[in-house]
Parts: C-alpha cells; structure tokens; sequence
C-alpha cells in the first residue's frame, strides 16, 4: 500500500478510534458489555487492517517471523520420515553456534510430537552427535509439554511426571555433550532447560554457564534462558537477574542483541496489568529501551535474532507513549506473535492485537 493511500484512510481509523485517556485496558478486553466490545474489535480491525496489518485472526501464533523455505522443507521432508534431511540441516548451520541451536530447537519440536523419524536417524547412526543433541531437546520440551502453561492449574501427578521426564532428559543432555565436538556449546544450552525445571543450585547452575561461555561467551540464547532462571519465578529475584542482564548487555558489542536482556528482566518483573504505564516509563526501563533500540540498529542485516528484540521492543515502546517507534517495531514483525511479550498471555493474538492497534491508530493521530 502507498503511503499517499494509507494517509487518506486516516480519517476513517481517527473516527473509530479516539485516543482514551489511559491504556491500561490495551493488553486486555476493554470495558462495557461484551456486545460492545466485540463491536469495537471489529471496527478497529478492518480499519487497521486497511492500512496494511494483519488481522487479528490470522496471526501466527506459533513463530515469531516467517519460516524460511529451507526450514520448511526440512520438516517436511522429515514429516515423511527423511532423517537425512535433518542430519544435513543441522550440519549446514556449521559453528554458527546460534543457528545451530535454532535449527535443533525446531527439530526437536517436531520430534516431541512424532519422533519416529528420530528414532530412525538414531538406529541407522548410532551415536551422531546431532541425532543425540536433537533427542536431548526434544525430551526437554516434552517434560515442559508435561508441565503445561505458567499458571495453569497442576496435579501433583504432572509434577511426578515432569520431574521424572526432566531427569531423563538431562540423562539424554550429558550423553550429547559426551558424543559433541567439544567445541560445540549448544549440548549445553539445552541441558539450560533442565537446570530451570529442576531448579539448579546457584552453584551447579554457574558450572553450567561456565561450560557455556568457554565455548561461546555472548551466545545469546543462552543468555536469553539464564535470565530466566535468575527471575524470581524461578531461583532468583527480579535483582539478580536484571543484574546479569545488565552485566552481559554491558559487556557485548553493538548489534550482538544482548541489549535484549534487561528488556526480559523488566519484563518478568510485571506484577500485573495495572500497573504497567508507570512500570515502563521509569527512567531506568527507557534508558534500556533506548539502548536496544542501538543495539539493533547496529545488528546485521537479516539477523534472524532480531525479531526477539523487534518484539519485546514494540510492547514497551507501547507502554511509554512511544507509537510512532512502536508501529515501526510492529511492522517489522506484523503477522507473528509467537514470542514474548505475547505467548505470555492466554490469547497472544489478543494482548498483540489490542496493543499494536492502539499504536497505530495513536501514531496516525500525531502524523
């Protein structure tokens, strides 16, 4: 869409949308009763989706970006029971440590579900290094599967059982990291998932980070996980980790994406929907927007990495009044919406839609 045809639908966004006094409501359903809401999520649908936005309804919520095509044949393939196809995707990323783990990641997802293809691989290669990494993944994310979503309602059966598949795949993480290239850091990084479901001592878990950064010192999904396991939430406190954040974000140079990790540790510090206009407009928070905001204009160009950061990026600068900055993080990254801040909430698709509208028809407003 032109800009000189997107400028003359302002008019009709502006008219359905008058810019409400807080935005507190933003992330969630607004007020009145639910007919009306509806009504006024239609209406700012089809009024932002006429400027060239994706409807809330068709939002990806499962990735954070497009796939790529090599990656979508790769599960494909695998999909029909080629194991060598994902043996040669994993061995193209090479030691991009990053790409690598990505690239793992995503086959393991897929081997959490249907893992016959794995299986396969495993028998016709015993003791590949990249088979035994991707198993040792694919059992981490099917002990978190076990567990289910933050605050969802458990047994003490689930617990049992996630505590027992976590073992097992810490079990399967030291058996990757014996048949790894003893460079490779990535054997490690997943066995990050186990240390925060079993809860890691202090201790242990900096001998795992330490094994970590030897191989790879700014290895950003690494850092991204030790951020988590320093929360609150998990065996830390909101001091620690946004301490660590600050240390590695500190440390890197621009356009290494680290600038994402204080974002993470504001972010995990929300105490609720209430009270979050004045939570990111504390000067601290900005001064570490703006800082990412650096960082990734300095990153390189296709990095995938920088949809984590465009992400995270858009909903803070929601939250401090910054529209026109946040519709531009927005755009970069319109259509998908697995990844935080969004998988955090219930309905992801809902808490983007509201927040990336409320941007653009504000944004527009100013223009």
């Amino acid at each position: 869409m032109s800009g000189r045809t997107a400028r003359g639908l302002l008019p009709a966004v502006l008219g359905v949308f008058g810019v409400r006094p807080v935005r507190q409501a933003a992330s969630r359903s607004g007020g009145g009763p639910a007919w009306a809401q509806e009504q006024e999520r239609a209406a700012q649908a089809g009024a932002v989706g006429a400027l060239g936005f994706v409807p809330e309804g068709e939002l990806d919520t499962v990735h954070d970006q497009p796939v790529t095509a090599d990656e979508a044949a790769c599960l494909g393939a695998v999909a029909c029971g080629d194991w060598g196809a994902a043996a040669d995707w994993v061995a193209a990323a090479g030691r991009d440590w990053e790409e690598r783990r990505r690239r793992v990641g995503v086959l393991a997802g897929s081997a959490a579900h249907d893992g016959a293809w794995l299986a396969a691989w495993k028998a016709a290669r015993p003791g590949d290094a990249a088979a035994a990494l991707v198993g040792a993944d694919a059992a981490v994310r099917a002990a978190w599967d076990v567990r289910g979503a933050r605050g969802a309602a458990r047994t003490q059966e689930q617990f049992r059982l996630f505590r027992e598949l976590l073992l097992a795949a810490q079990r399967a993480a030291h058996a990757a990291q014996e048949a790894a290239d003893p460079a490779d850091p990535v054997p490690y990084v997943v066995e990050q998932g186990v240390g925060t479901g079993l809860g890691y001592p202090h201790e242990r878990y900096e001998e795992l980070w330490g094994r970590i950064t030897a191989r790879a010192p700014r290895l950003l999904c690494a850092h991204t996980a030790a951020v988590e396991y320093w929360t609150a939430r998990c065996r830390g406190s909101h001091e620690l980790a946004l301490g660590f954040a600050r240390r590695a974000a500190e440390g890197a140079r621009p356009g290494e994406l680290l600038g994402l990790l204080p974002l993470i540790a504001y972010f995990e510090d929300e105490s609720g929907e209430q009270g979050l206009q004045d939570h990111y407009r504390r000067p601290e928070v900005v001064e570490a927007v703006d800082a990412a905001l650096a960082d990734l204009a300095a990153a390189a160009p296709g990095d995938r990495r920088t949809a984590a950061m465009r992400h995270m990026l858009a909903w803070m600068l929601f939250w401090q009044d910054r529209d026109a900055e946040a519709v531009e993080q927005f755009r970069a990254v319109d259509g998908y919406v697995g990844a935080l801040p969004w998988t955090r909430h219930a309905r992801p698709e809902r808490r983007y839609a509201h927040a990336r509208d409320w941007a653009v028809r504000v944004a527009a407003r100013r223009a």
